[in-house]
C-alpha cells in the first residue's frame, strides 16, 4: 500500500472513529435514556389509568359509604357535637352496666375541612361489663375511633377493673359542593 494511500485511510479510519465517538456519547445515550424515562412514565400513566377506572368502577359503593360517613359525623356545631357524644356514653354505660368515673372532652382543629373531638372516658366494673361498653362503642353509628385504651384491675381477685379509653369523633365541617 502506498503511503499516500495509508494516509488517506486512517484519516478516514480516524474521522470514522470520531464521528463514532461522538454519536454514541452525544446522540444514542440520550436518546436511550430519554427513550427508557418515556416509557417508564407511559407505564406510569397506565397505571393511574388503571386506579381511575377501577375507582369508576366502584363509585357507587365509595359514595355512599362517604354518604354514611358524613351523616354519621359529628354536627359542626361544637357544643351540640359535645352532648351528641356525652349522650352516646351515658347510653353506652346504662346498656352495658358500667360506671362512668371521668369525662373530659376537648377540641382539636387539625384541618379547615374538620374537627375532632378528643374524649378521655374512665370507667368501672367487671369485665363482661367493660367488654359490653367496648362493643357498644365500636358497633354503633357515630364517626368515632378508639385510639387508646387501657384495662386495669383494681382488686386482687381482678373482678373490679377500670378502663380509660381515649376517644375521637369527627365533626366535617366543609362545605359540601353541589
Amino acid at each position: 500500500m502506498k503511503i499516500k494511500n495509508r494516509q488517506q485511510f486512517l484519516v478516514v479510519l480516524t474521522i470514522a472513529a470520531l464521528a463514532l465517538l461522538v454519536s454514541v456519547n452525544f446522540i444514542f445515550s440520550p436518546l436511550a435514556g430519554w427513550w427508557s424515562a418515556r416509557s417508564q412514565q407511559i407505564k406510569e400513566l397506565r397505571t393511574q389509568v388503571k386506579d381511575g377506572n377501577n375507582l369508576i368502577k366502584r363509585e357507587t359503593g365509595i359514595r355512599s359509604r362517604w354518604d354514611g360517613m358524613r351523616t354519621n359525623a359529628l354536627p359542626a356545631n361544637t357544643s351540640l357535637a359535645e352532648q351528641q357524644l356525652l349522650k352516646a356514653v351515658d347510653n353506652w354505660s346504662r346498656s352495658s352496666g358500667v360506671e362512668v368515673t371521668s369525662l373530659m372532652p376537648q377540641w382539636k382543629n387539625e384541618s379547615t375541612n374538620y374537627l375532632t373531638l378528643a374524649c378521655r372516658v374512665e370507667t368501672t366494673g367487671n369485665l363482661d361489663t367493660l367488654s359490653r361498653f367496648l362493643y357498644d362503642l365500636e358497633k354503633g353509628p357515630m364517626a368515632l375511633r378508639l385510639d387508646s385504651l387501657e384495662l386495669t384491675a383494681r382488686d386482687k381477685e381482678g373482678q373490679q377493673m377500670t378502663l380509660s379509653t381515649e376517644i375521637n369523633g369527627l365533626a366535617l365541617t366543609m362545605q359540601e359542593k353541589k
